[in-house]
């Protein structure tokens, strides 16, 4: 299981380094192209836009031509696109690219989720998807601090010739190291009415559309975090690219950290249980902030330490709502995985549109929509697990 992670993982962490290592240089980019912070943000609600509904094309292909192939195509066209970021000229260009960018990687995520499914259920995949986000959590710690060095040496476009070169190394990890996990056999041609029917059945499946959407707002929260951060921790409280870079991984690391516990916690107590108690400490920690916040006592110290304990929180709803989801669902894994990708991340990237045209550089308007994500997950699961949820048992 280890290798696998290993291997999984750094795939899969392409999409996130595509992300952090680009967050430093927001401000520098805004100024260069003379835009301002909304119309900056712009260039990450794209790429989420994009890289969710791609999803609805990988993950059908993933179940008719195996699990490769569509990673070899997402590859490809993401190093294209990220040359074209590298070279463009003007804010329309750069989002065009962005776009097309998180359209190829979201080969990278979708793939990796549906063969987790296709060797493992219940808390074993619970386990295996920890073990990935751990290796996922380089992104948040390296990336950042990476890019505030090349904003340093080359500028914003110098962070999109690094991820070409990424690109090209995800390219040579999938041809030497990635095997395949849908044998021939077991395989399901492209046929569009029996997509209809599959998507039909997922659609009409309450436990796993509001799993699907606790795991859509939560990520929809780090997402917007992600998209406000770097203006936040540079307007108002003055720090440096370097500074800030320490301070994102900083509240990145209680998410990934807390991951890790996910399998061994839901195991002992029950992946309900522990999903249910996790969406109430991210709603008391973010409600908490925004009061805090409100009331204009949110010191750095308050909101790095609040936000720490929040994502926490999140690094044991997004592993255990995403299992769950999928769990009943092994022989469309792909169409599940590829439909539940595409509606959290459309949500991720609505949240990011949303709070854009409020977004006045400071700590609120970003905690404020944190909050409202936080609620939206909790009430949803309490919907949803109130009814109860039956998850699988390892095989």
């Amino acid at each position: 299981m280890f290798r696998t992670a290993v291997v999984l993982g750094l795939l899969s962490a392409v999409g996130p380094f595509t992300i952090d290592m680009y967050l430093p240089g927001l401000p520098g980019l805004a100024s260069d192209l003379n835009v301002d912070e909304a119309a900056a943000q712009a260039t990450i609600s794209a790429y989420f836009m994009a890289f969710g509904l791609a999803q609805l094309i990988y993950g059908p292909m993933a179940d008719a031509v195996g699990r490769k192939r569509p990673v070899y195509i997402g590859v490809g066209i993401f190093l294209l696109a990220t040359i074209g970021c590298a070279l463009a000229p003007s804010l329309p260009w750069l989002v065009a690219f962005r776009a097309l960018q998180g359209f190829g990687c979201a080969a990278l995520m979708v793939v990796p989720r549906a063969m987790v499914r296709d060797m493992y259920t219940g808390h074993e995949a619970t386990r295996l998807v920890a073990m990935i986000m751990l290796v996922i959590s380089v992104s948040p710690m390296l990336a950042p601090l990476s890019g505030a060095l090349m904003m340093t040496f080359t500028g914003w476009r110098g962070i999109f010739w690094a991820l070409a070169v990424i690109g090209g190394l995800a390219l040579l990890l999938t041809i030497v190291a990635l095997r395949e996990t849908l044998p021939a056999e077991r395989r399901r041609p492209v046929r569009p009415r029996l997509l209809a029917v599959s998507a039909k059945r997922l659609l009409r499946d309450p436990t796993f559309m509001a799993l699907t959407f606790v795991s859509g707002f939560g990520m929809a929260s780090f997402f917007v975090f992600i998209a406000s951060a770097s203006f936040v921790y540079t307007e108002q409280y003055g720090l440096t690219p370097m500074q800030f870079s320490l301070a994102f991984a900083t509240n990145a690391v209680g998410f990934f950290g807390a991951s890790q516990f996910a399998a061994s916690l839901g195991r002992r107590i029950g992946l309900t249980r522990m999903l249910r108690l996790a969406l109430m400490g991210f709603a008391f920690f973010a409600l908490t902030l925004l009061a805090i916040t409100a009331a204009g006592h949110a010191s750095l110290p308050v909101l790095m330490g609040l936000l720490l304990c929040g994502n926490a929180c999140l690094g044991l709803v997004i592993p255990t709502s995403q299992v769950m989801a999928l769990d009943p669902h092994g022989e469309i894994a792909g169409l599940a995985s590829s439909m539940g990708g595409t509606l959290q991340m459309l949500t991720g990237g609505l949240m990011v549109a949303v709070t854009g045209p409020f977004f006045d550089g400071t700590a609120l308007p970003m905690v404020a929509v944190i909050a409202g994500c936080a609620v939206a997950a909790l009430s949803l699961a309490l919907l949803v697990l109130g009814r109860g949820v039956r998850v699988s048992q390892p095989a």
